[in-house]
């Protein structure tokens, strides 16, 4: 990791999707958890009040927000792997991982989480 290097967390973007295979929660809503964490060079924003020398977080976040509670998933694999590509879009981007948690998954587990990571 250079010095320069930024990394920004995202930390438990708590949502709501249509996320499963059984006809229960094809047919209802649950929670998913979000986490993402997005390296990149920061040494022109650490320098700079311009915005546009600064990875947006925020502008991320709200793309997350709208893929996840506008569209239905069967697999948390296939959910997660759509967040990171959200993620790493940007050519700025070093690395990034996601992980999304969909609590209750399973009996006497808090939840069952899925992580995916993006290497340049």
């Amino acid at each position: 990791m250079r010095p320069d290097t930024a990394i920004i967390r995202i930390k438990n973007l708590r949502l709501r999707t249509f996320i499963g295979i059984k006809q229960e929660e094809i047919d209802n809503q649950q929670d998913v958890i979000v986490n993402v964490i997005i390296h990149y060079c920061a040494e022109k924003a650490c320098n700079s009040e311009d915005i546009t020398e600064a990875l947006n977080y925020r502008t991320i976040t709200k793309k997350i927000i709208a893929l996840i509670e506008s569209n239905r998933f069967s697999l948390l694999e296939n959910l997660t792997k759509q967040v990171l590509n959200i993620a790493s879009e940007h050519d700025w981007v070093e690395y990034a991982s996601v992980e999304i948690d969909k609590p209750h998954a399973l009996r006497f587990a808090d939840s069952v989480s899925m992580e995916l990571c993006y290497h340049k």
